[in-house]
């Protein structure tokens, strides 16, 4: 299928940025100049600017121009940041990931509460027992919005500990765990990509058509006991998804 106009521009522009031709903080060329170079409408050029926007690429600054994001994409690793030896040093999962870049958290709301019924099925709860921890928060590297994760825990567990506070202390909520004999030693995740509602949008600062990654991690002890499902909503263009696996 031959490219339409907007994406051979979009083509051309994302080569010059991989090349370093255009660097990060570099201002892209305007629809004006898009127009003329290409002989295109200017909704073309605008659609191709877009696309960049879209990909993680580029920024758009309202009266300024669309510039070439500075923004380094984290890479998540999906096995390094769970590891049991960095929980033993007081590390977080969020270690692996950002390494010595800034890390934010805002807008954390810790609360106990009735588990929804997907969460109450992934975590084994039933009848009158469902009551659940739950960690609201929101994480930004390097002052970008890039993660909002909410982590659900039964209250029997964890009622009256550390891990109800707001402040886990070194290791985080998993560290915790592990003092109360049930530390999480296999986890799944599922993974898809889909559009943010507009909370969703807005609370990670995407612009209009940007698809975010929503991954739910489920943590069983050594018995298989579920201790925690965590619902992770990342923006997809602020990230690389690392993940390797020994046959």
């Amino acid at each position: 299928m031959p490219e339409t106009p907007a994406r051979q521009i979009a083509d051309d522009l994302r080569a010059r940025i991989k090349s370093g031709d255009l660097a990060p903080g570099t201002r892209l060329p305007g629809e004006p100049a898009l127009v003329r170079q290409y002989g295109v409408a200017k909704q073309t050029a605008a659609n191709a600017l877009k696309l960049l926007t879209l990909e993680g690429l580029a920024i758009a600054r309202p009266g300024s121009g669309t510039y070439v994001r500075e923004f380094k994409l984290i890479r998540r690793s999906g096995t390094e940041r769970l590891s049991r030896e960095g929980r033993a040093l007081g590390r977080s999962v969020w270690a692996a990931d950002v390494e010595d870049r800034p890390l934010e958290v805002d807008g954390l709301d810790v609360r106990e509460a009735k588990a929804p019924d997907w969460v109450a099925e992934a975590l084994g709860l039933s009848g009158e027992d469902t009551a659940v921890v739950v960690r609201s928060r929101r994480y930004l590297v390097d002052g970008e919005p890039v993660q909002l994760a909410t982590s659900y825990l039964p209250a029997g567990l964890v009622r009256g500990t550390r891990v109800a506070e707001p402040d886990t202390g070194p290791g985080g909520t998993y560290a915790r765990l592990a003092e109360l004999n049930a530390e999480p030693v296999d986890f799944t995740e599922e993974l898809r990509a889909r559009m943010p509602d507009p909370d969703e949008a807005e609370a990670l600062a995407q612009p209009p058509g940007s698809p975010l990654i929503e991954i739910v991690r489920v943590a069983r002890t050594p018995e298989n006991r579920p201790v925690e499902v965590n619902r992770m909503l990342l923006d997809a263009g602020s990230y690389v998804l690392d993940y390797r696996f020994s046959g």
